[in-house]
């Protein structure tokens, strides 16, 4: 075997396939960008202010635990704070827990159209990814049941679920957690839950706080703050300790700390976003529904546009680009080739979206 002439990442690195983020228009573009699930209404106001006023203090480091935001946190959704880790995004968070619970020869267990950040962090552990097929783009409990096997460590499930929108009960997640052995963590990514408004629907605390492997995590990017980089997770406490030990020591800089915190405490901002995607989001389906479109229901702050064909569907993304919109396309990051995804966005946008979709001659 021969020397290498440069450093080598371990196996499986660069099988890896690296994450796809939505596209950005050109600098100094005017068009209207949907495809990063971003607020509609900016951020909270007074998270606004509380990220301006830790200007004054950036020589300082971060408090390492996040102790002003974990606090607010805990008010508000009455969780004791010491349960709580903060992350620089929830995707900090997943990687951390893939870390901690998974390496070579383990499995996780995904659903087909899972997001796709979890099959790169359970590959560059060294596990094995175990996709499991849905049921009408919606994650299969049985079918997720049926996959795991002695080698089982994890259960990734978003909930609801991007790219599609779709979700699982309270029911039914209970249902999962109750066929799985007691060493297998579920994590359950509740990214968008702020959006959803289903009657049957649990974000997962009560599960959280009922079991010992069971995992909550969640993210202020959906609701203002993507800019600023926050997620938090809220675990059992030998979950957190096993966490605490690898999550690098100021994780979360002292602005998105004091904005996080804020936003948190603005249940007036956050019901208005709420009830802004509500009432969008439902007429957005309502309208493109039909003309051969199919809109999964969704529970999300974006909807995903089933076309007959992929051809199709990439000539809607191009009437799109062309009328000054850019959706996600999901084909190459999910395997969905005729699928776009459509966040929610302003009234001007939605109406602009519906009438360029609306007046195109699809085929079916």
């Amino acid at each position: 075997m021969t020397n290498p002439q440069r450093p080598v990442p371990q196996p499986g690195i660069l099988d890896i396939a690296p994450y796809l983020p939505g596209k950005s228009g050109a600098p100094g573009s005017k068009a209207v960008k949907l495809s990063a699930n971003e607020s509609p209404l900016g951020a909270s106001p007074k998270a606004i202010a509380a990220f301006a006023s830790a200007a004054e203090h950036l020589e300082i480091y971060p408090e390492g635990s996040s102790r002003i935001l974990r606090e607010a946190l805990g008010e508000v959704h009455g969780i004791d704070p010491a349960r709580i880790v903060c992350g620089n995004g929830s995707d900090d968070l997943l990687h951390l827990l893939a870390q901690t619970y998974l390496g070579e020869g383990d499995e996780a267990v995904m659903n087909r159209y899972g997001f796709s950040v979890y099959p790169i962090i359970t590959m560059a552990t060294g596990a094995k990814i175990v996709m499991v097929e849905e049921t009408d783009y919606t994650a299969d409990v049985d079918a997720l049941l049926a996959a795991v096997t002695a080698r089982t460590k994890v259960i990734w499930l978003a909930n609801p679920n991007n790219p599609t929108g779709t979700y699982l009960s309270d029911a039914e997640v209970r249902r999962l957690h109750a066929g799985l052995r007691p060493d297998i963590l579920l994590v359950i990514d509740s990214a968008y839950a702020e959006y959803v408004t289903a009657a049957d629907y649990s974000v997962g605390l009560h599960l959280v706080g009922e079991a010992e492997n069971v995992v909550m995590v969640r993210t202020f990017s959906k609701m203002g703050l993507a800019a600023a980089r926050i997620g938090w997770m809220v675990a059992p406490d030998h979950v957190t300790d096993a966490i605490h030990r690898i999550r690098g020591p100021f994780n979360v800089n002292l602005p998105a700390q004091l904005a996080g915190a804020a936003a948190t405490r603005d249940l007036e901002f956050n019901e208005k976003l709420r009830a802004h995607n509500a009432k969008w989001r439902d007429w957005l389906t309502a309208e493109l529904n039909g003309n051969a479109m199919r809109v999964l229901p969704s529970e999300a702050n974006f909807i995903l546009v089933l076309f007959p064909d992929a051809e199709t569907a990439a000539r809607a993304f191009a009437s799109l680009m062309e009328g000054g919109y850019i959706v996600r396309e999901v084909g190459q990051s999910y395997g969905i080739n005729n699928g776009l995804r459509i966040s929610i966005g302003s009234e001007d946008a939605m109406r602009g979206v519906a009438k360029i979709l609306k007046s195109m001659v699809i085929s079916q």
